[in-house]
């Protein structure tokens, strides 16, 4: 089947090759261009998604970071007021009890009231992120907690009645999840916390009395997305080195351990799914700001560009083979219509023209050819009405041509009777018509000039011995010209018509010159009489009658002279007529001198 296809409609057919490689080409160059801009555009929807995630991230390690850095801030705080550092201290280092009663007596005798539990209470209430804020005094064991209605409770946490202390004794500066023993001491059950701890030492010994461990609320974080809420694509976590959520945008792993803490050093690793990895480390604080985006989701975002891509690809291709197989079909219609002509050509019929009116390559080509259907028009028709006054000319002028062989015995038998007689001018006259005779009937391959001139002064020698001393002739001819090819007895009619119509008998001076020159690559011939000459009428008549019809005009051997000639040479053949009555006459020939050379009618 696909053979059949390809043998009918593809193996001889140049255009529709031509089409299927173009589209071919354009097809595989436009899906190649597409795939590349798909992949480098996905590969930047890919890095804007990310770095607006990486973005984000920042954002969240900013906020943890200031929050951080105000709970050291706190404890800086501390330090740098010694009345406050001096009443933290002591807070932590006796019971509770005994500093409401240090804080009475100082007020008493001092007449200044203790504001060291104060100063945490003010720290809360200008942090609204703080959900709660609490002392831990390693000496007593006890926790003061603060919330966010402003009331304040002191829990005692002593190794014996719960793991506080042990939980409260690991070294532990970083930003972590709340500690589940102190959740249930203070009751507070809300996953959506982080625990930021600082160290309080006493000032002035540098001995470990206590902490300082605030609750924030992991909600704030958003405050810090507010900006990429609707843009944010994938999900961002805050992690604990040991895989604790601190901070979860999806609301999925509170409460839990991070299930892919292993792939989370990868640039890319399946997860839920397939996904593609970011990491923020904060080591001072601890922890680890992760941002993941799953591939099938910055896919969908790039279904947009891929479905215009697709489109736009579709159109292109549509379009570049659509206007080219215009293009190509109109050519090939054209091309065909030049085939179906040259075949009709092929028939024989040279009369049909291709009609085609464009100028390009086609209509060059087609014009070229109806130049040279003309041109052969011109040449056959040159040829043949050439070959036809050819014959007619040769018929008219020797009509005993049936039988030569007869004609020229008869003729030897009447010269050798004239000789025996004593009339020798007869046996020359009848010898020149002899000889005249054979070179007019003897075919040849190429009929020269030399020829001619032969056939004419065989025939001006008879009339010279006609007319005696009356007549003379003379014909100038280089020798270099007696072999150029010539139309045969074009002369002959031109000297007929002096001898016939010019001559005077009873003048003793009648003179004919024949002249042969060349000039440019052109022969002419000029024959000059002293004869009768024409009256101007007269001549006006011959002229035109050069160019009538053989049916119309008389001159019958000067107008078949003319018209030989332009048939077989054309426009650059010609033949002038200058006379004047008493005076002479003067017929001027000329042809190309190499055209037409070798023609079988020459």
């Amino acid at each position: 089947m696909i053979g059949s296809v390809y043998r009918r409609y593809i193996k001889n057919n140049l255009f529709m090759k031509l089409l299927l490689s173009f589209a071919l080409i354009t097809i595989l160059t436009i899906i190649t261009l597409s795939y590349l801009m798909y992949h480098v555009m996905s590969q930047s929807v890919v890095q804007r998604e990310m770095d607006n995630q990486k973005k984000a991230m920042e954002s969240v390690n900013a906020f943890l970071s200031e929050k951080y850095e105000s709970v050291q801030s706190m404890v800086l705080g501390v330090y740098r007021d010694p009345r406050l550092a001096a009443d933290i201290s002591y807070f932590l280092q006796h019971d509770f009890r005994d500093y409401i009663e240090h804080g009475l007596n100082r007020y008493y005798e001092e007449d200044v009231a203790p504001y060291g539990l104060s100063y945490f209470a003010n720290r809360l209430e200008d942090d609204p992120d703080i959900r709660n804020l609490m002392l831990y005094s390693a000496e007593k064991q006890y926790l003061y907690v603060y919330n966010r209605q402003k009331s304040a409770k002191l829990h005692m946490t002593d190794a014996v009645h719960s793991y506080i202390p042990d939980a409260m004794a690991l070294d532990n500066k970083n930003v972590s999840v709340p500690n589940p023993w102190i959740r249930k001491e203070i009751d507070q059950w809300d996953p959506r916390l982080f625990a930021v701890r600082a160290v309080m030492n006493d000032k002035n010994s540098l001995k470990y009395i206590g902490q300082l461990l605030i609750y924030f609320d992991s909600d704030g974080i958003w405050k810090s997305l507010a900006s990429y809420k609707e843009t944010l694509k994938g999900t961002i976590l805050v992690l604990t080195p040991n895989g604790d959520v601190i901070f979860d945008s999806s609301g999925t792993y509170y409460g839990k351990s991070y299930p892919y803490m292993g792939q989370i050093q990868q640039e890319t690793g399946m997860l839920e799914q397939e996904s593609y990895i970011t990491t923020l480390a904060q080591n001072q604080a601890g922890y680890v700001v992760v941002g993941t985006i799953p591939k099938q989701e910055i896919a969908a975002a790039s279904q947009g560009w891929r479905r215009t891509i697709i489109i736009a690809s579709v159109l292109g291709i549509l379009i570049a083979i659509l206007f080219p197989s215009l293009v190509v079909i109109n050519f090939a219609k054209r091309t065909n219509k030049i085939i179906r002509f040259m075949k009709k050509v092929e028939t024989g019929d040279l009369t049909s023209r291709i009609i085609e009116p464009k100028e390009d390559e086609l209509g060059q080509i087609s014009r070229s050819f109806n130049d040279m259907l003309d041109e052969l028009n011109r040449y056959i028709e040159r040829v043949y009405k050439a070959e036809i006054r050819q014959k007619h000319t040769e018929f008219v002028a020797l009509q005993a041509r049936v039988n030569p062989h007869f004609l020229y015995n008869t003729l030897e038998v009447i010269r050798m009777r004239a000789i025996s007689q004593g009339a020798q001018d007869v046996a020359e006259m009848i010898f020149s018509l002899s000889a005249l005779f054979r070179n007019v009937v003897q075919q040849k391959a190429v009929y020269t000039l030399k020829d001619e001139l032969e056939a004419c002064r065989l025939y001006l020698e008879l009339f010279r011995i006609r007319y005696k001393d009356r007549f003379t002739y003379a014909i100038e001819c280089d020798r270099e010209l007696y072999g150029i090819p010539v139309v045969k007895m074009f002369l002959q009619p031109i000297i007929e018509n002096y001898i016939v119509h010019g001559i005077e008998a009873d003048r003793d001076d009648n003179h004919a010159v024949i002249r042969f020159s060349r000039e440019n690559g052109t022969i002419r011939v000029r024959v000059e009489d002293n004869g009768r000459g024409i009256e101007p009428q007269r001549l006006e008549e011959i002229k035109e009658a050069l160019g009538a019809p053989e049916e119309i005009g008389g001159s019958f051997g000067l107008r078949v002279v003319y018209e030989r000639l332009k048939l077989l040479h054309g426009n650059r053949a010609g033949m002038e007529l200058k006379s004047k009555p008493g005076v002479g006459t003067t017929v001027t020939v000329w042809f190309p001198e190499k055209e037409g050379a070798g023609e079988s009618d020459v």
